[in-house]
């Protein structure tokens, strides 16, 4: 590589770092948590209905299932979108045995069957649609079956929703990770938020493009889902909660971002090829056309993993290694998670290259959850 070449390689990757760094301060700073959200003056406490969209979630239900049912909710909703390894079975089996637990110790547990997905709907919001026809309280509460609930989880998120005026409240859980391939990929979610969105201009009013969501957990004040459109406004979106997010924001609502921490937590995806296929999914409407996945994955090569090789000919290449890995550090702290695996972070460029061809080579559609979409 010549000299001119290694040289602007040098000020893209510096450039980048700083606008990471610049950001990711003014996060650990800034960014709110559940945990910190949830310790305010006492509020009114209105009506919960916890809503949990369920497609074959047989093996996850029995680790999340009570802590939705501890939280305290006026009612647990859950739909069984079509499962096909007994979700369903398992439902109805914990609803009957929660009936017999004495009165006042549980929410009630009502268990839908999904109707057929329309044309024109993902089955995310589909699901989370017929969640919202069905539900009675004032708030409503969307989380996916496989977040884990801690105990005060959602009388923090109610709290926050209401100490902060919101529409919608969303947050990102703390991910759990297991193996090698998940610690690669998966906490690279909390350095795409944490480094690119500074907290402070998501509160803000303008623009409505600088917020974020989390389909994780989304809060809404009932009068705000219909006020918005609610999950029918998205409903062909692979991206739908930052385009809810998007959609608040743009006719004037108010967006709550929070993180999980030690309250809401998730093992988002079971080993690296499950993680290759969630990410691929989404991760070309994310950066909005193929040109730009391409570019902003090789900013990134260059920037954690090529900082490597070149700083063993070029001294001016470590201040970008450091760096580099204190950022993964920075955001993993951040998030309330460990800071060793920042270690890692030179490989994860690399790890995401299927992601991107995969996501190249299904070209906007995906398959997912035995659905394809177009």
């Amino acid at each position: 590589m010549s000299e001119a070449l290694l040289t602007l390689a040098w000020w893209l990757a510096a450039a980048m770092l700083a606008l990471g760094w610049s950001v990711a301060l003014l996060n650990a700073l800034s960014f709110p948590s559940l945990a910190r959200a949830g310790r305010g003056r006492r509020l009114r406490r209105p009506s919960v209905s916890l809503l949990v969209p369920a497609r074959d979630e047989r093996d996850t239900l029995p680790q999340t299932l009570p802590g939705f049912l501890s939280q305290g909710a006026d009612e647990l909703l859950v739909l069984d979108d079509g499962s096909s390894d007994g979700t369903g079975a398992y439902l109805r089996a914990a609803a009957s045995a929660q009936s017999t637990a004495p009165a006042g110790t549980a929410p009630l547990l009502r268990v839908l069957d999904g109707a057929a997905l329309p044309v024109g709907w993902s089955g995310k919001n589909w699901a989370c649609h017929q969640l919202a026809e069905a539900a009675r309280g004032e708030l409503l509460v969307f989380t996916d079956a496989d977040v884990r609930w801690e105990p005060g989880a959602l009388d923090a998120v109610r709290s926050a929703l209401a100490e902060h005026d919101g529409d919608l409240l969303t947050c990102w859980p703390r991910q759990r990770c297991h193996g090698l391939g998940e610690r690669l990929l998966v906490p690279l979610v909390d350095m795409l938020l944490l480094c690119t969105l500074p907290a402070p201009l998501a509160r803000r009013p303008w623009p409505p493009s600088a917020t974020g969501a989390n389909g994780q957990l989304m809060a809404w004040t009932r009068s705000a889902y219909e006020r918005f459109g609610g999950h029918a406004a998205v409903r062909a979106e692979v991206l739908e909660d930052v385009r809810l997010a998007q959609r608040v924001k743009r006719h004037g609502g108010r967006v709550v971002l929070t993180l999980g921490r030690e309250l809401v937590s998730t093992r988002m995806y079971r080993g690296y090829r499950a993680a290759v296929r969630g990410f691929a999914k989404n991760v070309l409407a994310a950066a909005g056309s193929a040109p730009a996945l391409v570019g902003v994955w090789l900013l990134n090569v260059l920037t954690y993993s090529l900082a490597w090789p070149f700083a063993l000919f070029d001294a001016r290449w470590w201040p970008i290694v450091v760096a580099g890995v204190g950022l993964r550090a920075l955001t993993n702290a951040t998030a309330g998670r460990g800071v060793a695996e920042a270690l890692l972070q030179p490989l994860s460029p690399l790890a995401l290259a299927p992601v991107v061809a995969l996501a190249l080579r299904w070209r906007g559609g995906y398959v997912w959850r035995g659905r394809r979409y177009a």
